[in-house]
């Protein structure tokens, strides 16, 4: 017996798993399960059907199913867990990146993937359901893998896709708005995050002192825990801290182990991931100066405060996508700049709409001029998506939905010394339009512009 989920997969003797978000959905599903030969469907809803086994929770029965049907093979793998609304990617890239160069065998599964020896898989969620989980798992295992550094979101938590896992160390980046068109609330958002920091689920955690939900953790914490900052008293923190276009370096005190880091991650807010990666690093038994080293080679994500120079004009792509996201890549991009500071950016379709005057009012407080276009609109009105963001904004800016044009016009009013943060798709190969994955990349833009830029220097065009 296999346990499914999706009801077009099901052969002869399989287990259905009714994940459906209702009642129709999931009884004609289930339905089509039974047809195809299951042998039993799993549910929380009473269907009146053959082979129906009802659950109180049915999520957490999935998982637990199919960490069973490969062998438990997380229980053989030192995992990382790594928590918070921004900065995920960015500590996860730090400590696969670390890890392999300290001779470990190392894999990562987040937002850029699954990656492990020459394996590189794309999957739509940042953390993956528990069928792939537990597969991915298991084929790590087999191939001698060590640690595994996993991104764990808000929803993978909520809809119990880790239920099972024990992580030797849990890290808490941050908690800023973001899904609340799932969670609703920034309170039950924050609670599903915080949930992870328990004696069954973590070992140990890496908390970030210096944001508020992260100081709840520090007053009701009920795992041996460190905690790093830089505003606020801390067993890991930074001083002496410096920045430019070309990385940041500082000091850190490690329970009075002082060092000094250089990185060519860029910003305050990469010197907190730093210090994240540093205390879990520090909390799985490694030597500080050996991680400074390495710290000082590894390379800035892909799609993470990337600048591209193009003849002294600056262009920064970034994931930022959240208000509190927005905010710290310009602050970091306006501290960089003695001149003029552009942003690039529009907000999804179909996602948390109380964000977006949010951004418009971060967006214009720091920049010198903001374009708004297009952010994966899906099956919402683009212009219905620009006017919620202009909800927040006071100040002239101008509309362009083509991302591509958008990405033109702000460069073709780029002078010298000027940066320009485009904002909210990263490394994404594409644009959501409607139900369509329409193929996009902003690095694409760019380097075209770069390459248009050596071309007129070239022929004098």
């Amino acid at each position: 017996m296999i346990s499914k989920r999706d009801s077009r997969l099901v052969e002869k003797g399989d287990v259905f798993y009714d994940l459906s978000n209702n009642f129709e959905e999931g009884l004609a599903r289930s339905k089509e399960a039974i047809s195809r030969g299951a042998v039993k469907v799993v549910s929380e809803r009473d269907y009146q059907l053959p082979h129906l086994q009802k659950v109180e929770d049915v999520r957490l029965e999935f998982a637990l199913a199919c960490a069973k049907e490969f062998g438990n093979p997380a229980s053989n793998l030192k995992l990382i867990g790594i928590t918070g609304t921004n900065g995920k990617t960015t500590c996860a890239h730090i400590l696969y990146e670390t890890l392999r160069a300290l001779g470990k065998k190392v894999a990562r599964i987040g937002t850029l993937g699954v990656v492990y020896g020459d394996v590189v898989k794309d999957y739509d969620m940042t953390t993956p359901d528990a069928d792939i989980l537990q597969s991915e798992f298991f084929e790590m295992e087999k191939r001698g893998v060590e640690y595994v550094v996993m991104e764990v979101s808000a929803h993978a938590i909520s809809q119990k896709r880790i239920a099972g896992l024990k992580f030797e160390v849990g890290v808490l980046t941050n908690v800023t708005q973001d899904h609340l068109d799932y969670f609703g609330t920034m309170e039950d958002y924050a609670s599903t995050k915080l949930s992870l920091f328990t004696p069954e689920k973590v070992k140990s955690a890496v908390v970030n002192i210096d944001d508020f939900y992260g100081r709840k953790l520090y007053q009701s914490s009920s795992v041996p825990t460190i905690f790093y900052g830089v505003e606020n008293p801390a067993d890991v923190f930074a001083v002496k801290k410096k920045s430019d276009i070309s990385g940041s370096e500082f000091l850190c005190n490690f329970f009075d182990n002082v060092c000094g880091i250089k990185t060519k991650l860029v910003g305050d807010y990469n010197i907190m991931n730093m210090l994240a990666c540093l205390a879990c690093l520090g909390c799985l038994g490694f030597d500080l100066s050996k991680i400074s080293e390495v710290f000082s080679k590894i390379p800035p994500v892909e799609g993470r405060f990337n600048v591209i120079n193009v003849k002294n004009r600056h262009l920064v792509i970034d994931f930022a996508h959240t208000p509190d996201g927005l905010e710290k890549v310009l602050q970091t991009a306006r501290a960089l700049s003695p001149n003029r500071l552009f942003c690039v950016f529009g907000c999804g379709g179909n996602r948390d709409r109380d964000k977006r005057h949010k951004m418009g009012a971060v967006a214009e407080r720091y920049a010198d001029a903001v374009c708004l276009t297009n952010d994966n609109p899906r099956e919402e009105d683009e212009k219905a998506i620009v006017s919620d963001i202009e909800s927040g904004m006071k100040k002239a800016h101008f509309v362009e939905f083509d991302r591509c044009r958008a990405i033109e016009k702000v460069f073709s009013l780029m002078r010298a010394g000027d940066i320009a943060v485009i904002a909210g798709k990263g490394a994404e190969k594409y644009q959501i339009i409607g139900k369509n994955k329409v193929p996009y990349s902003d690095f694409d833009v760019v380097y075209g512009l770069l390459k248009s830029e050596k071309l007129k220097e070239e022929y004098g065009n």
